[in-house]
């Protein structure tokens, strides 16, 4: 019994079991096509949404495709007009170059007509021609070569008289207007050229800010007054005129040093006789930097290349030095524009022309051999400083001390008369003052022992400083002397000239 219920209750419960599984089977069946149709329609929604964008997307390349066509359909109808139009434009020149060779055909044929008709009446005038011929020849007893050969002979001489007659005549009128073309190349040339004209004087005016300032330029008892002019040679006039100190002096290049000295010594305010000494030493300094400047710059200006050093500074020492009043620079640049200009009219060296012009004058500037004229010493410095010959003879010629040997040589001259030939550029008066005041300062420093010469007070006195080593007291006053009996003798000159000695000692010590 028991047994028989053990096993009842196994197979119940394997029965149960089986039934379970079946019953979760079937469950899990069910989900599994659940989910399968959802995947399904899912897919179906997708492959819709897909197709849908498919068939957009064709849509749109369609729109896209078919615009495309449109556009290029007008480009070809804009072609196809455009090519219409052109044949339509070459079918026109066709028909008018048809016209126009049909017109070409029947002129041809008009001319062939003419030129046979013309060819037929040639051989009628050979004929008669011929005919004449041989009646002249029966009548005159000549052959046509014979003749012919007569004829010649009379043309020739005949021709040969008009053709002497004509050359006389070409000759002659060369002759009249040679003149005439010679002044007007002259005047061209000065016309070409305008510069200002410029007159030197012998006095620079100095301003000042107050009139406190002339009593410490004066110093006191005058000391320091008296060291600027033994150091620069320029009479200072400190007198009653506002606000002004003048510098007199004939070299312009004393005025100019004294200028710039007193300019920084009053900026400075230290006003004493060593501070003067040691300020004019550097303004001279100075001032031959810009004399050298000067020169360089004008070169430029003038395009003129390879100039010596040396010459470089005559040139620019011009800018501190006038020719009967006018500034020997501006005088000196002028000419070179001048005789670049008449040179390139005649047809010579421009170049060496102008180089000639600017240095015609620096005999004047040199500070050697001054009993020579200054032409002549200006062709020796620029043949020291190997200068073209062409160039040496044009400088050294201009005044005609020296002989023409080249075309260059008249041109410097006449530029040099044209410059100073023109009105208002000199004024003799300042250039004759300032030529006796040199020579005075020339005089006084040829006696030994002297170590410089200043002409002051319009050359009214004469100031020379000695060496205190090589000329004592008693011998100052002999030179002094000297030096007046001598002037007395040789120069001519106005009023009285007074001859003032300066012999100092100085010692000289340094605290180290």
């Amino acid at each position: 019994m028991e047994i028989t219920t053990i096993i009842y209750i196994i197979v119940g419960f394997l029965a149960g079991g089986t039934i379970a599984f079946f019953t979760g089977r079937r469950m899990l069946q069910t989900k599994a096509n659940n989910i399968l149709k959802e995947a399904e329609a899912e897919a179906e929604m997708i492959k819709k949404d897909k197709i849908l964008q498919a068939k957009e997307k064709f849509i749109q390349l369609k729109a896209e495709h078919e615009h495309t066509i449109n556009e290029k359909n007008n480009k070809i109808l804009m072609a196809e007009n455009r090519i219409n139009q052109r044949e339509a434009g070459l079918s026109q020149r066709i028909e008018e170059l048809q016209r126009k060779k049909q017109e070409v055909e029947a002129v041809r044929n008009n001319l062939n007509q003419q030129l046979e008709l013309i060819g037929k009446k040639d051989e009628e005038l050979d004929r008669i021609t011929r005919q004449a011929v041989e009646k002249l020849e029966v009548v005159s007893g000549l052959s046509a070569e014979e003749a012919k050969i007569q004829l010649m002979e009379s043309l020739k001489a005949e021709a040969k008289s008009e053709a002497m007659s004509y050359v006389s005549e070409v000759i002659e009128e060369a002759k009249m207007t040679a003149g005439k073309e010679a002044k007007k190349i002259v005047i061209n040339t000065i016309q070409r050229v305008a510069t200002e004209e410029a007159i030197e004087n012998s006095v620079t005016i100095f301003n000042i800010d107050n009139d406190d300032i002339k009593g410490r330029i004066i110093g006191r008892e005058g000391r320091n007054i008296r060291a600027l002019e033994a150091a620069t040679g320029v009479e200072i006039i400190v007198d009653d005129t506002p606000e002004a100190i003048i510098l007199s002096a004939f070299d312009p290049v004393r005025r100019e040093i004294a200028r710039l000295s007193l300019h920084q010594l009053v900026t400075d305010g230290r006003i004493h006789p060593a501070r003067i000494e040691e300020v004019v030493k550097k303004v001279e300094k100075q001032v031959e930097e810009e004399v050298l400047e000067a020169g360089k710059r004008t070169c430029i200006d003038l395009g003129i290349h390879n100039l010596h050093p040396e010459l470089v500074r005559l040139v620019g020492k011009m800018k501190y030095r006038s020719s009967y009043g006018q500034n020997l620079l501006q005088h000196s640049r002028e000419v070179a524009n001048l005789c670049s200009i008449m040179a390139a009219e005649l047809g010579l060296n421009a170049k060496a022309a102008k180089r000639a012009g600017l240095l015609h004058d620096i005999g004047k500037v040199a500070e050697e051999e001054p009993e020579l004229p200054h032409a002549v010493l200006g062709m020796k410095i620029a043949e020291r400083l190997k200068e073209k010959p062409e160039v040496c003879n044009a400088i050294g010629s201009h005044h005609e001390e020296v002989e023409m040997t080249t075309l260059l040589a008249p041109i410097i001259q006449v530029c040099d008369a044209i410059s100073g030939a023109r009105p208002g550029a000199r004024r003799e008066a300042v250039e004759s003052y300032i030529k006796r005041l040199k020579e005075l300062e020339d005089m006084a420093l040829s006696y030994p022992g002297v170590v410089k010469t200043y002409a002051i007070q319009a050359g009214r006195e004469l100031r020379v400083i000695v060496g205190s080593d090589k000329v004592s007291d008693k011998e100052a006053e002999t030179l002094s002397y000297d030096i007046a009996k001598k002037i007395q003798d040789e120069m001519t000159y106005p009023g009285q000239v007074k001859i003032t000695v300066i012999r100092e000692t100085r010692a000289v010590s340094v605290a180290k």
